[in-house]
Order: C-alpha cells, then sequence, then structure tokens
C-alpha cells in the first residue's frame, strides 16, 4: 500500500506530462496541417486561375469552323484500304488483295479549320480535304458555306481553303518561337464530330520531328486530340494561335497523352506560298545527316554527342559549291547551334531558294566556317494524266525528278528516270507490285526522264490491258506488268 500510496502522485504528474506533450504535438500538427491546407488550396486556386479558359474559348470560338468533306470512293477501294494495312502488319508487302465488284459510294469526312483573314481564307491540314470532291465548312452560328480549296501541301500537312463573304473574325496569330515548354495551351475542334469541344493541356516539347517525309517541327503537347481535332487552331493564354492540331501518337487510334500541332510560323509561311503560287518551293542543300552518339562523339574528339554528321553530299549540290564533304559535322548553321540531324533538316526546310547560309563545320579535330546559297528542291507529282475528262487512268503514285546525285548513280546504266515516294495502297501500281523507291525508267515503251514524261505517258495508256512498266529496284532493273481496268 505505501508503495501505491508513494507512487500514485508521481504516476499522475507523469500521465500529465504525457498529456500535455500529446496535446502540443497534436496541435501542431493540426497547425501545420491546416497551413499546407491553406498553402495548397492557395496553390491550387492560383493554378486554376492561370489555366482558367473560360473568358478565350467564348473569345475565339467564332474564328473556328467544322470542315465537311464529301468524297466519291468505291467500296472495293474502302475494304482494300483498311485491309491491306491490316494485311501488311502481318504479310508484309508480299499480300495482293481479291478483286471485288466496284460500286461508287460517298464518303463522309469532317475536321476544323480556322479563319486567318477577314476576307475567309482558312487554315486546316491537308488530310482534312485530301481527294474532296466538295468542302463545306460550318460555322458557330450553323451557317454553312461552300469552300474552295486554294492550295494544299503534303509534306508540312498544310492546306488553305477560301469562303466568300467579308467581316470574318480573324484570330490573332501569334509567335510559336516564343512558346516555352510547361506553358498552358487550348484547342478547339470536333472531336468525332463534337463540334467547338475545347481541351487545354501543356506545351510538352518541341521541335519534334518524325520523318524525312514531314517538313515541319512539331509543337508536341499533353492536349487531348482526337479524330476531328486534325486542322483546329492550338492557343497560348493569350489567345493567339501558335499552331495547327494536326496528329496524335496512338496504339489504338485515340487520344494516348502525345498530341503534335504544326508551329504556326511555318504554317504561314506554307500559306503565303499556296495562296500566291498555288505550290510550295523547298530549299535544297544536297546533304544527308545523321545524328552523333557517345561513341561517333568519342571518334571525332566532340565534347558531347551534337551536330550533325554529313553521310553524303550530292554532286553539283550547293553543299558541294560550298565545300561541304562527306564526314563533316556541322555545328552550326546560320545563328542556331544543331545538336541532331532533325534541327538542321527543319531549319533548310524552313528556308528558301537563293536563301545564303553560312555553317560553321568541324573536320578533322579542327573548325571552319562555309557559305554558299541553296537551290530548290525537286518536287513530288502525282502520277495521272493531264486530261482526266478523256482518261481516268490513275495508278496511284507519287513521283519526284531524280536529283543530280541519283542521276549519276543511274546514269551508269544508261538509263534515266523518276523516282516512287509513294504508292496508294489501293491503286493499279500497288497491285502490280511497285513499290515506293523503285525508279520508274519506261512506261508503256516510252523512256522516262521527268515526272512530265510520266504523265504524257499516262495520257496515251489504254483504257484496259496490260502494259510493260520498268523500273529500278536496289540497282537491279525489272520489267512489271501494269493491268489497267
Amino acid at each position: 500500500m505505501k508503495g501505491q500510496s508513494l507512487s500514485h502522485p508521481l504516476q499522475r504528474k507523469l500521465q500529465r506530462s504525457i498529456l500535455t506533450a500529446m496535446l502540443s504535438t497534436a496541435m501542431t500538427t493540426s497547425v501545420s496541417a491546416l497551413a499546407i491546407s491553406a498553402m495548397t488550396a492557395s496553390s491550387a486556386q492560383a493554378a486554376v486561375i492561370t489555366t482558367d479558359f473560360s473568358d478565350l474559348v467564348q473569345q475565339v470560338t467564332p474564328g473556328v469552323a467544322r470542315v465537311n468533306v464529301t468524297k466519291t470512293v468505291s467500296e472495293a477501294e474502302l475494304a482494300k484500304a483498311q485491309t491491306a494495312d491490316l494485311l501488311r502488319k502481318f504479310f508484309g508487302d508480299r499480300v495482293r488483295i481479291p478483286e471485288q465488284a466496284v460500286t461508287p459510294t460517298i464518303e463522309h469526312a469532317y475536321g476544323t479549320a480556322f479563319f486567318v483573314t477577314s476576307n475567309g481564307y482558312m487554315l486546316t491540314n491537308h488530310h482534312v480535304v485530301e481527294g474532296a470532291d466538295n468542302i463545306t465548312v460550318t460555322l458557330n452560328d450553323r451557317t454553312e458555306l461552300d469552300a474552295t480549296l486554294i492550295g494544299s501541301d503534303e509534306r508540312s500537312d498544310v492546306a488553305v481553303l477560301k469562303v466568300s463573304g467579308r467581316q470574318f473574325p480573324a484570330l490573332p496569330i501569334g509567335d510559336s518561337n516564343l512558346i516555352k515548354v510547361g506553358e498552358p495551351v487550348l484547342a478547339i475542334g470536333s472531336p468525332f464530330g463534337f463540334d467547338y469541344s475545347a481541351s487545354a493541356g501543356i506545351v510538352s516539347a518541341k521541335s519534334r520531328s518524325f520523318s524525312r517525309e514531314t517538313s515541319v517541327p512539331f509543337i508536341q503537347t499533353d492536349v487531348a486530340l482526337n479524330p476531328g481535332n486534325s486542322g483546329g487552331p492550338l492557343f497560348n493564354q493569350r489567345g493567339e494561335v501558335i499552331g495547327i492540331n494536326s496528329r496524335i501518337f496512338s496504339g489504338t487510334g485515340g487520344y494516348m497523352g502525345l498530341s503534335f500541332s504544326i508551329p504556326i510560323d511555318a504554317a504561314m509561311d506554307i500559306y503565303e506560298q499556296l495562296k500566291s503560287n498555288g505550290e510550295v518551293a523547298r530549299a535544297y542543300l544536297g546533304i544527308y545527316p545523321q545524328d552523333i552518339d557517345r561513341n561517333l562523339a568519342e571518334v571525332y574528339q566532340l565534347a558531347r554527342p551534337q551536330g550533325a554528321l554529313l553521310t553524303r553530299v550530292s554532286p553539283d549540290s550547293p553543299a558541294q559549291k560550298a565545300g561541304l564533304k562527306t564526314g563533316d559535322i556541322i555545328l552550326q548553321y546560320n545563328d542556331s547551334k544543331i545538336m541532331r540531324a532533325s534541327d538542321l533538316l527543319n531549319l533548310i526546310n524552313r528556308a528558301h531558294p537563293n536563301d545564303t547560309f553560312r555553317a560553321q563545320v568541324q573536320r578533322n579535330g579542327k573548325q571552319l566556317t562555309v557559305s554558299g546559297k541553296l537551290s530548290q528542291a525537286p518536287s513530288d507529282v502525282q502520277a495521272q494524266g493531264r486530261d482526266q475528262q478523256n482518261n481516268e487512268v490513275r495508278v496511284g503514285l507519287r513521283l519526284r525528278n531524280l536529283t543530280p546525285d541519283e542521276q549519276a548513280e543511274l546514269a551508269t546504266d544508261d538509263k534515266t528516270g523518276v523516282l516512287v515516294t509513294a504508292v496508294d495502297p489501293t491503286g493499279l501500281a500497288a497491285r502490280s507490285g511497285i513499290m515506293a523507291g523503285d525508279i520508274v525508267t519506261n512506261l508503256h515503251q516510252k523512256p522516262i526522264a521527268s515526272a512530265s514524261d510520266f504523265s504524257d505517258a499516262i495520257s496515251s495508256l489504254p483504257t484496259k490491258g496490260v502494259v510493260t512498266i520498268e523500273v529500278m529496284r536496289q540497282g537491279i532493273p525489272a520489267i512489271i506488268g501494269l493491268r489497267i481496268e
């Protein structure tokens, strides 16, 4: 008992001390939690404020329009286009699609466009209006207008439309060179036909390149884009257009967090050329660059992987005339540093024929400067007859004239020709086994030296039967029977 009575006051004192400490800790934790909660709420509120596009959407929506496209296709073409893509994933180019009865039908497609002038000029994507028989645009107030295709450029995926009228709400054009990774952006379009849908995100990266077939450095964002958004505007926080929404990177066909837009600076340059000339003239340097990796950086005594290594310089090209050689590393082009080969290609693609250039080059461990003048690049053309009303033969090819370097290689076999750059999987050429990369040297017993020669030869083809087409494939000549139906 004594022991209990002696220890009881001490126990109560100890309990009081522990309780006081616990209350103090709890209060401190509560205050800290409240402070953190308040800070989080404040930060969240700030984030909401900086990304609130509600007023902006109301302001810019009248300048955006839905594009409605109709074109005549056959059921066989639709089936073959869909089936061929699927089968080629498993069997490659060896697959052949059985012949089917051709029943004409009307295909409806849609996209987005926006006004760049008050007198009716609009921008959209090439792939939105490609092959269209009829194009209309539907404005925000449901007014539907007929649109004329002024010009379209496949490589940049830019097309220019024109509607009749005045006082259209042209959107302000921004400077895509000033955008920063991480800044908020807004897109408006018609995903899956849901008109005037707005979606927001941030700029994820700049200067994304896909292949040599594209000629613009894309803006990458995480803005939700889906089929139907193509051709629509990408806005900055000031309501200025900084890009044209063009494509997504997806394994399912839908949005997966990677969206790509054409910088408006590049698009407006294409717009001016299409509006004035109906076509785009591109610059040509005559080089084949590749990236520098860690191993090559060590071989070429570079501090880090940077620059564009020239694996080939075309004879009689602007590059050769300026003194560039195979094995040179271009570290700077005009005033821009070159970190990757795509940086150099993007600069050349944005240049114009006859522009002067200055390049800082490393050669054999020493640096030097070369300068010269760009020329005009060979352009692709559709391989079809000139008089389509009298001759409906469409072989389904895109061609371009050979460069001097390519022609020099072919001349060793006493041949001339044109390069096949793309093959329509539903066309006559694909059915006959012609592939991209083939060089066509003769069609229907007529030598082919240029794209215009090919068009002339097509105009003289029979409407039905089999004709010969001679090609060079990887340096090996072949004769193919082209069946015309």
